[in-house]
C-alpha cells in the first residue's frame, strides 16, 4: 500500500510563499501564529498522520462491525482517536472561551489535509464535529455552547449532520421528520435519517447530532425546516438515538455510515424556528470544503503511491533508447504516457492544495477581520469558490485516483497494493454534500446568474489585475497571456448562457456541469500562474532549493499546455444548448 509522507515542502510553499500566510495572520491579529509555531504544529501533525493514521488506512477497509445497535470501529481507530484528543488536535482553531486554542481556521485546514490523506475514513469521525462546532458556536444559546460546544472542542464528544431521509436527499423541501414541543421547552424528534457519516461509533463518549425536522405549524417546503441538537445520550445516561443499521458501501468502509432512528428523541432547538436550513448552511458549506479536500487528498495519496511504483517497476525500453542499460528493462517512469498520468496527478494535487488553502484563508478573514468591506469581499469570493472547489476538485481528484491505479497496470486492480481502495474511497466525494450537478446549479444559477454576474466579477477582476501586472514580464508571458484570454472568455460565455436562459430556463441545467468544470479549469489556472510567478521570483533571487522551484514551473507549464485546454471542450458543449438533452421522449430512451 502507498506509504504516506506529508508533502511538507509544498505545504510551506503554498502557506508562506504563495499566500503570504505570516502577513495574513499578523493582519488578522493572530499573534500566536508565528512561523516557528506553525512549523512546530505541522511537524507534530505530520508525525501523527504518518505514524498513527496512515498504517491504519488499509486495515480499516475491513469495515465497522454492527451488533444490536452498537458499532465497533476497525482495530486501532479508537486508540488513534484517543491520541488525537490527547494531542489537543480537536481544539486547534476553536474559541479559547470554550477551551480551544484560538488559532486561525486555515491552520486547522492544513492539518486536516494531512489527516484526510493519511486516512480519510478515520478522519471523517472528527471531521464531522468541525461543522457541528461552528453551527453551535454561531447559533447556539450560551447554555448550549457550555453543554455541547465545550465537549466537541475537547474531543470528548463528536458531532454529525443529519439531513438525508429515505425519500429525501438534496431536495430537503420534502423532508418529513417531525419535532413536537415538550412541556420542558425541548422537542420530541421523530423520523429516520440515512447516510449519516460517523453516525454511530465507539470512539467517543457521546455523539451530538445536528438534525433537521419540522415543527407542527411549519410552512411547507424549505421555509418550514428547523434545526435541533439531539444528543445520542442524555445527561442521565439514557440512550436518546438508535442506530438501525449500517450502510453497505462501495468504499470508506472504516467510517460508519448509519441509519439513525429518532423515536420521540429529546432535542433542543438551535437558531430561529423555521430557519434551520439557513443555520445548517454553516455546517454544509464547511462540509463542502471538506469534501473538496478529499479530492486533493486522494490525488496526493494516489500520486505518492504511483510515483514510487513508476520509479521501481521495469517494463519495456524507452522509445529514445535504454535509460537503464544495466537492467533488463527501463523503469516505467521514462515512458511519456506514464509521465502524463503522474503529471496530471501532481498538477491536480498541488493546484488543488493552493485553492483549498486560499479558501480557508478567506474563512479566516470572514471570522477575524474588523473591516466590513473586507469581510464582504471574502464572503462573496468564498460563496463563488465553494461549489467550484467542491465539485471540480472531487471530479479531478477522482480522475487522479484512477490514473494512479492505471500506472500500476494489473497490480492496481489487486487489493494488496491499496490503489483500488483509494478509488473506491474517493468515489463518494462527487456525490455527498451535494452532487456535482447540484453544485453546478448552485454556481451557475444561484451564484452567477442570480447575482447578475457580480460574484463572478469579484474573482475575474482579481485574475485580470494579476495578468495586467504580469503583462510586461517576459518570463510570465506563457502563463499570463492564455490566462487573460480565458478570463475574458469566462465573462463572455457567462453572458451568452444568461441570454439563452432568459428564453429557456432549461439552458441553465443543460450548461451547468460543463460551466462548472470550465470555471474550475480556469480557476486552477490562476493558482498555477500565481505559483509559477512565485517560483520564478525565487529562482531570480537565487535559492538553494532550485530543483523545487524548477519542478513547480515545469508542472505549471504542463497544466497550461495539457490540462487547461480541456476548458475549450466544456465551452463547446455548454454553448450547444439544451435541445439535444431535452429532445428525447422519456419512453424513447430504450426500446427493449
Amino acid at each position: 500500500m502507498p506509504e504516506y509522507k506529508v508533502p511538507m515542502r509544498d505545504t510551506q510553499f503554498v502557506l508562506y510563499e504563495l499566500l503570504q500566510g505570516e502577513a495574513h495572520y499578523e493582519k488578522l491579529g493572530a499573534s500566536d501564529a508565528t512561523r516557528d509555531m506553525i512549523d512546530a504544529i505541522l511537524t507534530e501533525g505530520a508525525k501523527f498522520c504518518e505514524q498513527v493514521l496512515s498504517p491504519l488506512y488499509q486495515a480499516g477497509d475491513q469495515g465497522c462491525t454492527f451488533k444490536d445497535g452498537e458499532v465497533t470501529t476497525p482495530p486501532g481507530f479508537k486508540e488513534a482517536y484517543a491520541q488525537y484528543v490527547e494531542g489537543g488536535w480537536p481544539s486547534l482553531s476553536a474559541s479559547e472561551e470554550f477551551g480551544g486554542q484560538g488559532l486561525p481556521e486555515s491552520l486547522a485546514t492544513v492539518f486536516s489535509e494531512f489527516v484526510a490523506t493519511a486516512n480519510w475514513a478515520w478522519g471523517m469521525y472528527p471531521g464531522l464535529s468541525h461543522g457541528a462546532k461552528h453551527t453551535i458556536d454561531k447559533f447556539g444559546t450560551d447554555e448550549q455552547k457550555e453543554t455541547y460546544l465545550t465537549k466537541l472542542i475537547s474531543g470528548e464528544w463528536t458531532g454529525t449532520m443529519c439531513l438525508t431521509e429515505p425519500h429525501c436527499g438534496s431536495d430537503l423541501g420534502i423532508l418529513k421528520s417531525k419535532a413536537e414541543p415538550n412541556d420542558d421547552g425541548s422537542y420530541a424528534i421523530t423520523g429516520t435519517k440515512i447516510f449519516i457519516s460517523a453516525g454511530e461509533h465507539d470512539m467517543a463518549e457521546n455523539i451530538v447530532h445536528i438534525v433537521l425536522a419540522r415543527l407542527p405549524d411549519a410552512p411547507e417546503g424549505t421555509k418550514g425546516i428547523s434545526l435541533f441538537i439531539v444528543p445520542k445520550f442524555l445527561p442521565d445516561g439514557t440512550r436518546n438515538v438508535t442506530c438501525g443499521s449500517l450502510e453497505h458501501k462501495m468504499g470508506i468502509h472504516g467510517n460508519a455510515t448509519a441509519v439513525l432512528n429518532f423515536d420521540a428523541a429529546k432535542g433542543f432547538l438551535i437558531g430561529p424556528p423555521n430557519k434551520g436550513l439557513n443555520c445548517m448552511f454553516t455546517f454544509m458549506n464547511l462540509a463542502r470544503l471538506g469534501s473538496a479536500m478529499q479530492g486533493v487528498a486522494a490525488a496526493e495519496q494516489s500520486f505518492q503511491g504511483a510515483l514510487t511504483y513508476a520509479k521501481d517497476r521495469l517494463a519495456m525500453r524507452s522509445l529514445s533508447g535504454p535509460k537503464a542499460p544495466d537492467k533488463p528493462a527501463d523503469p516505467i517512469i521514462v515512458h511519456p504516457d506514464v509521465r502524463r498520468m503522474l503529471m496530471t496527478q501532481k498538477a491536480i494535487a498541488e493546484g488543488g492544495r493552493a485553492m483549498i488553502y486560499y479558501c480557508s484563508m478567506l474563512g479566516d478573514t470572514i471570522h477575524r477581520s474588523q473591516d466590513e468591506a473586507e469581510i464582504k469581499q471574502a464572503e462573496d469570493l468564498l460563496s463563488l469558490l465553494t461549489p467550484i472547489a467542491k465539485a471540480f476538485l472531487t471530479e479531478t481528484g477522482y480522475e487522479a485516483t484512477n490514473l494512479g491505479m492505471q500506472v500500476f497496470g494489473g497490480h492496481g486492480y489487486i487489493a494488496e497494493w491499496g490503489m483500488e481502495q483509494i478509488v473506491r474511497d474517493t468515489r463518494i466525494a462527487t456525490i455527498y454534500e451535494g452532487t456535482t450537478g447540484i453544485q453546478s446549479l448552485d454556481l451557475l444559477g444561484r451564484k452567477v446568474l442570480m447575482s447578475q454576474g457580480e460574484l463572478l466579477r469579484h474573482f475575474t477582476k482579481i485574475i485580470h489585475k494579476f495578468c495586467q501586472a504580469e503583462a510586461d514580464n517576459a518570463d510570465m508571458k506563457e502563463f499570463a497571456e492564455p490566462l487573460a484570454a480565458y478570463n475574458k472568455d469566462w465573462g463572455d460565455v457567462t453572458m451568452q448562457i444568461g441570454m439563452k436562459a432568459m428564453q429557456d430556463r432549461e439552458e441553465v441545467g443543460a450548461a451547468s456541469v460543463d460551466y462548472l468544470m470550465y470555471s474550475g479549469y480556469i480557476t486552477l489556472a490562476y493558482f498555477w500562474a500565481a505559483m509559477a510567478k512565485t517560483a520564478q521570483a525565487s529562482l531570480v533571487a537565487g535559492t538553494s532549493d532550485e530543483d523545487f522551484y524548477k519542478a513547480k514551473l515545469a508542472t505549471a507549464r504542463f497544466y497550461f499546455q495539457r490540462i487547461l485546454p480541456r476548458a475549450d471542450g466544456h465551452k463547446g458543449a455548454m454553448l450547444n444548448g439544451a435541445e439535444t438533452l431535452m429532445a428525447l421522449d422519456p419512453e424513447h430512451f430504450a426500446f427493449l
